[in-house]
Protein backbone atom coordinates (compact mmCIF):
# COMPACT_ATOMS: atom_id res chain seq x y z
CA UNK A 1 0.00 0.00 0.00
CA UNK A 2 2.72 2.42 0.48
CA UNK A 3 4.53 1.49 -2.14
CA UNK A 4 1.34 2.19 -4.57
CA UNK A 5 0.79 5.43 -2.27
CA UNK A 6 4.51 6.75 -2.75
CA UNK A 7 4.06 6.62 -6.63
CA UNK A 8 0.67 9.08 -6.52
CA UNK A 9 -1.37 6.21 -6.14
CA UNK A 10 -4.35 5.27 -4.33
CA UNK A 11 -5.14 2.07 -1.54
CA UNK A 12 -7.57 0.89 0.24
CA UNK A 13 -8.54 -2.09 2.36
CA UNK A 14 -11.90 -3.77 1.00
CA UNK A 15 -12.08 -6.20 3.24
CA UNK A 16 -9.98 -6.96 6.23
CA UNK A 17 -8.89 -10.71 7.11
CA UNK A 18 -6.51 -12.19 10.17
CA UNK A 19 -3.88 -10.56 10.43
CA UNK A 20 -2.00 -13.95 10.83
CA UNK A 21 -3.24 -16.33 8.36
CA UNK A 22 -5.26 -14.60 5.78
CA UNK A 23 -5.18 -15.09 2.41
CA UNK A 24 -4.13 -11.61 0.38
CA UNK A 25 -6.02 -10.69 -2.67
CA UNK A 26 -5.15 -7.35 -4.77
CA UNK A 27 -7.66 -5.83 -7.14
CA UNK A 28 -5.40 -3.64 -9.43
CA UNK A 29 -6.80 -0.84 -10.98
CA UNK A 30 -5.69 2.53 -13.33
CA UNK A 31 -8.17 5.33 -12.74
CA UNK A 32 -10.53 3.55 -11.67
CA UNK A 33 -10.65 0.53 -13.89
CA UNK A 34 -9.80 -2.87 -13.19
CA UNK A 35 -6.71 -4.26 -14.27
CA UNK A 36 -6.06 -7.87 -12.99
CA UNK A 37 -6.92 -9.62 -9.90
CA UNK A 38 -3.56 -11.15 -7.93
CA UNK A 39 -3.69 -13.91 -5.63
CA UNK A 40 -0.55 -15.34 -4.07
CA UNK A 41 -0.34 -19.36 -5.46
CA UNK A 42 2.45 -21.62 -4.56
CA UNK A 43 4.17 -22.87 -7.29
CA UNK A 44 5.80 -26.50 -8.03
CA UNK A 45 8.58 -25.69 -6.15
CA UNK A 46 6.45 -24.82 -3.21
CA UNK A 47 7.53 -21.19 -3.00
CA UNK A 48 4.25 -18.56 -2.63
CA UNK A 49 4.21 -15.89 -5.53
CA UNK A 50 2.06 -13.49 -7.09
CA UNK A 51 -0.03 -14.83 -9.74
CA UNK A 52 -2.87 -13.17 -12.15
CA UNK A 53 -5.81 -14.59 -11.31
CA UNK A 54 -8.26 -13.10 -13.29
CA UNK A 55 -7.95 -9.81 -15.50
CA UNK A 56 -11.33 -8.01 -16.82
CA UNK A 57 -13.48 -9.82 -18.89
CA UNK A 58 -15.79 -7.51 -21.35
CA UNK A 59 -18.54 -10.30 -22.17
CA UNK A 60 -18.69 -10.60 -17.94
CA UNK A 61 -18.24 -7.67 -15.96
CA UNK A 62 -19.40 -8.96 -12.98
CA UNK A 63 -16.16 -11.57 -12.71
CA UNK A 64 -14.09 -9.63 -10.71
CA UNK A 65 -16.99 -9.67 -7.33
CA UNK A 66 -17.86 -13.54 -8.18
CA UNK A 67 -14.52 -14.05 -7.43
CA UNK A 68 -13.73 -12.29 -4.56
CA UNK A 69 -17.08 -13.28 -3.15
CA UNK A 70 -15.72 -16.96 -4.07
CA UNK A 71 -12.74 -16.22 -2.12
CA UNK A 72 -14.57 -14.52 0.70
CA UNK A 73 -16.92 -17.46 1.81
CA UNK A 74 -14.36 -20.13 1.12
CA UNK A 75 -11.47 -18.01 2.96
CA UNK A 76 -13.46 -15.72 5.93
CA UNK A 77 -9.88 -14.23 7.10
CA UNK A 78 -8.60 -13.51 3.82
CA UNK A 79 -7.98 -9.59 3.14
CA UNK A 80 -8.85 -7.65 -0.26
CA UNK A 81 -6.97 -4.17 -1.16
CA UNK A 82 -7.69 -2.50 -3.88
CA UNK A 83 -4.69 -0.70 -5.28
CA UNK A 84 -5.13 2.47 -8.13
CA UNK A 85 -1.58 3.30 -9.29
CA UNK A 86 -1.26 4.86 -12.93
CA UNK A 87 0.92 2.46 -15.13
CA UNK A 88 -1.06 -0.55 -13.42
CA UNK A 89 0.35 -2.95 -16.02
CA UNK A 90 4.20 -2.44 -15.12
CA UNK A 91 3.45 -2.98 -11.13
CA UNK A 92 1.29 -6.43 -12.04
CA UNK A 93 4.92 -6.81 -14.06
CA UNK A 94 6.77 -5.98 -10.99
CA UNK A 95 5.14 -7.74 -8.53
CA UNK A 96 4.71 -11.23 -10.20
CA UNK A 97 8.27 -10.75 -10.87
CA UNK A 98 8.98 -10.85 -7.02
CA UNK A 99 10.82 -13.76 -5.25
Amino acid sequence: MRQVESAGGFATIIKRGDPESGALILLIAERGLSRALLERQMGDDFVYRWAIAVRPDSANPEKFRQITDKATRFDPDCWLIELDIVDAERFIAETIALP
